[in-house]
């Protein structure tokens, strides 16, 4: 068994080779590719002076109509024999202002047992005050709409091109754009309850559950490949565990959902988890669910002994209706932000495992499948510090290593999650096995970068205090996190919240993954709100210029990191399609389309035509 020792020794030297290190250098910037050296004057004359405008008008090319359709599974009917007989129901509408109650209280499933779940929880300050109550068949962009913006003075000028199979597209989840929040017989999920303050909250959101048509029309209007989205497990099955009826309105409108995104050319990417746990797992407390967690930011009551079963009895319901049509499949979203403790972490990786091999193994399908993972990459404050530098690989073995070392080396949790979290279950050669090579690449949400250092600075051993300490302020990750360099500088332009332009931490980030973990990498999601963009006028809103120097330095570190670091990335997903309801409140704007919730009128920001742009240049299809 390797020593502690040289464990750090290997992991420290793996992640300085990783990382951006500081060039002194003296005098300006250099220019290499300015090869004249001519020391001549310029010559000055008078000429007739004109208006000449040299505007040249392009626009957003269409995704083309499929001439064929490509299949991952057999079809439904084929595939109902692989999960036990469902019962199929509708439910309809809550109301919480009804004066007559359903009378099938003898239903164990019935409309008074469905209603009672709304009851129960209670949602704070719940109105429904959409304008949409049916689908809207979608409309033609028109070509004026499609007009790029004028172009920044300033952009990329590289010579790279993206690999062929690139996967170029956008993202979304349920709970943050569908509305429609107890309609068609949904009912109510941990996203429906948390935000329990003056904060506006996701009933309305953007309305896609009946403007999906007209969304999906837009993105391909601008000829994106690639669109991927969430279901909400409390439409497909209302009350969640195995055995309960399905939704038969859940499972039509996720099948209209898939056809339409096919139809229109571009290929739908499902995730199942991406938070909105059904309230069912969380007991008779529902206070539990604020409670603070000891690993994540939220408890997603993943630890619930019946989590698993209940999870896989879902995905399999999912699966054997969509999997023919869907290329690609995420089991959960950032699970780590949601999990609770150390059971949490297992139940997960537990639940995970058994839907891939139901997937490949009896379902026997084709397509792809994955996890989305946060982390903010850590940097060390001070690359020459072996404190700090043990700081990051401790920050970012944490936030990762919990489900990578199992699911794609077959290895225990890191050292720097055993010592932290006391009540970890731990993982037997027989998890290990059924485990390893569970995921087919690595989704990684990299918004921005963090700048990592010690609790105490220097001090690496005020990092091994902190994880044996449960009442340390620095918990779970035990390490001081900031937003400042060595220098004084913070790493990058600010947004209105978390996220920070770094994009050449980006490229540090990548090869820490493709290196660490050696599994091909999808950027699953990464936005960027542009500071005050609530506060501003509409034209002001859509000439968002900072947010296409977020995703233009990016995509250009991708290229580097693809050709000069020889690290495989496999696609990009922007976080998001349009503005959405961002887990407490609307003014966090990381859409590449506005919306306006009143009238839902949908509008392109320049950075949709600039991000495009670029991508196209470069050879995605």
């Amino acid at each position: 068994m390797m020593g502690r020792r040289a464990l750090y020794k290997m992991l420290t030297t793996s992640l300085v080779a990783a990382q951006q290190v500081f060039l002194p250098t003296d005098g300006p910037t250099e220019r290499p590719q300015c090869s004249c050296t001519d020391d001549s004057e310029p010559t000055y004359s008078f000429t007739s002076f004109s208006y000449t405008l040299t505007t040249t008008v392009r626009y957003a090319t269409s995704v083309p109509s499929p001439s064929s359709t490509t299949t991952y599974a057999a079809p439904p009917e084929s595939l109902a024999t692989l999960i036990p007989p469902q019962s199929y129901t509708t439910w309809g509408r809550w109301d919480p202002n009804a004066t007559a109650p359903a009378n099938d209280t003898n239903d164990l499933y019935g409309r008074a047992s469905w209603t009672a779940l709304w009851e129960y929880a209670n949602p704070p300050n719940f109105t429904e005050t959409g304008i949409l109550s049916t689908t809207v068949e979608p409309t033609p962009v028109p070509s004026a709409e499609l007009v790029l913006p004028p172009r920044d003075y300033f952009g990329p000028a590289d010579c790279y091109r993206f690999p062929e199979g690139f996967e170029f597209g956008v993202s979304s989840s349920a709970s943050q754009i569908e509305g429609a929040t107890a309609e068609e017989g949904k009912t109510p999920s941990l996203m429906d309850i948390l935000v329990r303050d003056d904060r506006a909250k996701a009933y309305v959101t953007n309305e896609h559950y009946y403007y999906y048509k007209q969304d999906i029309e837009r993105v391909a209007a601008m000829g994106v490949k690639h669109f991927s989205f969430s279901i909400a497990w409390t439409r497909i099955l209302p009350f969640a565990l195995p055995g309960t009826p399905v939704n038969q309105e859940g499972i039509d409108h996720y099948n209209d959902v898939i056809d339409f995104i096919i139809e229109k050319g571009m290929v739908p990417e499902i995730t199942l988890l991406h938070f909105d746990t059904p309230l069912q797992f969380f007991g008779d407390n529902l206070t539990e669910a604020a409670a603070p967690p000891d690993i994540g930011y939220v408890n997603g009551a993943y630890q619930n002994e019946t989590f698993p079963d209940a999870f896989v009895s879902y995905a399999k319901v999912a699966m054997t209706h969509f999997a023919d049509r869907v290329a690609t499949w995420y089991t959960f979203n950032e699970p780590l932000l949601y999990s609770h403790n150390g059971q949490s972490i297992y139940n997960v990786l537990q639940a995970h495992a058994r839907v891939y091999h139901f997937y490949k193994d009896e379902l026997k399908g084709q397509g792809k499948l994955a996890l989305k993972f946060n982390n903010n990459f850590g940097v060390p404050r001070d690359q020459d510090s072996p404190a700090d530098v043990y700081a990051a690989d401790h920050f970012n073995s944490f936030q990762l290593g919990p489900f990578c070392n199992p699911i794609f080396l077959g290895k225990d949790y890191p050292e720097s999650y055993k010592i932290t979290i006391h009540d970890h279950v731990p993982l037997t050669p027989e998890d290990l096995e059924y485990m390893n090579g569970t995921a087919d690449f690595l989704g990684i949400d990299p918004y921005t970068a963090t700048v990592i250092a010690p609790p105490v600075p220097g001090e690496k051993a005020s990092i091994l205090e902190c994880a044996a300490d449960y009442e340390s302020p620095y918990r779970p990750y035990c390490v001081n996190q900031t937003t400042v360099d060595v220098h004084g500088w913070n790493i990058g332009y600010r947004s209105q919240t978390y996220v920070y332009i770094t994009p050449t931490y980006l490229r540090s980030y990548l090869s820490y993954l493709w290196n660490t973990w050696r599994a091909p990498v999808t950027l699953a999601e990464f936005g960027f709100p542009v500071y005050g963009e609530a506060d501003k006028e509409l034209t002001d809103q859509l000439l968002d210029s900072p947010r296409s120097v977020y995703y233009l330095s990016f995509m250009s570190e991708v290229l580097k990191a693809i050709w000069e670091d020889g690290v495989r990335v496999i696609g990009a997903f922007a976080w998001s399609y349009s503005d959405n309801w961002e887990f407490g409140d609307y003014d966090a704007h990381f859409g590449i389309q506005t919306v306006n919730r009143t009238t839902q009128e949908r509008r392109y920001k320049k950075s949709f035509f600039d991000l495009v742009d670029f991508m196209k240049a470069r050879g995605v299809e």
